[in-house]
């Protein structure tokens, strides 16, 4: 039986270690809790990226295989708050359209909607809207967590820190636990170690990697019933709505989030343009911190890694951690 160790619980984390248990494989989970990305409470199933439009090549692929774990979650029991109900890309104009018709693949359902067919009003200012009906949310926290517990993994919570090319696993009080696990640097450590820290978990393993905090104004109720996105996004959730999110300037390394009240400004502006928001309130903020460059696969250490997802997190995420953990248990032959 394949022997595995997953350090960190988030999106990626979560599905590597699902994936990892439905192929058979012994799987225990080192999990600090500090997802920095993975416990927002709506992420966007969005195969359209940005304000060009841009479509991962495999964009579709991963988001029908999330909406595919959902279904699996539900049917077991677990009630991960979400919402395949189309999402709305309003355009503001004729060039902004054209960028996106030269991204769209034809395989991708989409539509342009004209003003009488809109499923929700949307200010005059908007020229065109692009209608993705397998698009959505998700509440990440919720969806991460019931994807951990359905794997059977066993958890450990704690962190891993890599001191010396040794991997040391500590508690939350920083003591020691145990300096038994594999060494990085053996060709082939049993268990097999798969690094799906996130931007956290990337400093305490060592690594000087880019980072984006971000930003997003939770609300007591949704300001429309689809998930609106330029520039900005509103969207569902389960306690009401979000309005989501601000990118802070990159920086080398994790750093301590703190409450970016310039950026805020701009982000409500952003959400006033997408949608009336007279009467929908402000409860709270959630702030996160993405690791951008996507790192999958074996180093020359035989270590496996997963992290770097930045904003595909629940796009692609599940969808990369199904054919990490293939090639994980394959290795083992």
């Amino acid at each position: 039986m394949t022997r595995t160790l997953v350090i960190g619980g988030g999106i990626a984390g979560a599905s590597v270690a699902y994936f990892l248990s439905r192929l058979g494989a012994q799987v225990t989970v080192i999990d600090a809790g500090l997802h920095a990305a993975s416990s927002v409470p709506s992420a966007l199933i969005n195969p359209v990226r940005g304000q060009s439009g841009g479509v991962d090549a495999r964009a579709l692929e991963g988001m029908r295989l999330t909406w595919e774990l959902l279904r699996e979650l539900e049917a077991a029991g677990f009630h991960v708050p979400h919402g395949q109900t189309g999402m709305l890309r309003p355009v503001p104009d004729d060039k902004a359209r054209a960028r996106f018709e030269r991204n769209l693949p034809p395989e991708l359902p989409h539509r342009w909607l004209s003003r009488d067919e809109l499923p929700v009003p949307l200010p005059p200012a908007w020229a065109h809207a692009l209608w993705l009906p397998e698009g959505g949310w998700v509440d990440g926290a919720a969806f991460t967590r019931a994807l951990l517990e359905v794997s059977g993994a066993a958890v450990i919570r704690g962190r891993a820190e890599q001191v010396g090319g040794q991997w040391l696993m500590v508690d939350g009080e920083g003591q020691n636990l145990t300096a038994s696990l594999p060494t990085a640097h053996s060709p082939h450590p049993t268990p097999q170690i798969i690094h799906c820290g996130g931007s956290i978990g990337s400093g305490w393993a060592g690594e000087d990697r880019t980072q984006r905090m971000g930003t997003l104004l939770t609300l007591d109720r949704a300001a429309a019933d689809v998930p609106l996105s330029f520039g900005a996004y509103l969207a569902p959730s389960a306690q009401g709505g979000v309005l989501g999110a601000t990118y802070e300037t990159p920086a080398q390394g994790w750093q301590a989030p703190t409450l970016p009240l310039a950026s805020l400004g701009w982000l409500l502006g952003k959400g006033e343009a997408l949608a009336d928001l007279s009467g929908v309130n402000v409860t709270g903020r959630w702030t996160g911190s993405r690791l951008s460059g996507l790192k999958t696969g074996q180093d020359e250490r035989g270590v496996w890694h997963l992290s770097g997802l930045s904003s595909k997190g629940f796009l692609l995420g599940p969808l990369l951690a199904r054919e990490l953990a293939g090639q994980i248990v394959e290795a083992e032959k």
